[in-house]
């Protein structure tokens, strides 16, 4: 059995809609894609604070 590994980033963001987008986000190029991948991680780690694990 071999486990994926997953990016430390998904442990701020936790709904699988967000790590899907998050991985959409990531496999762009460029500095505007880059900014906009760190806009990302920020907002949704702000927003997934507040959830707790039964709440996913």
């Amino acid at each position: 059995m071999h486990k994926e590994i997953e990016p430390i980033v998904f442990s701020w963001i936790k709904t699988e809609c967000g790590r899907s987008k998050y991985i959409e986000l990531a496999s762009r190029k460029g500095i505007a894609a880059r900014l906009r991948l760190s806009w990302f991680v920020l907002i949704a780690a702000i927003r997934d604070l507040r959830l707790t694990q039964d709440q996913l």
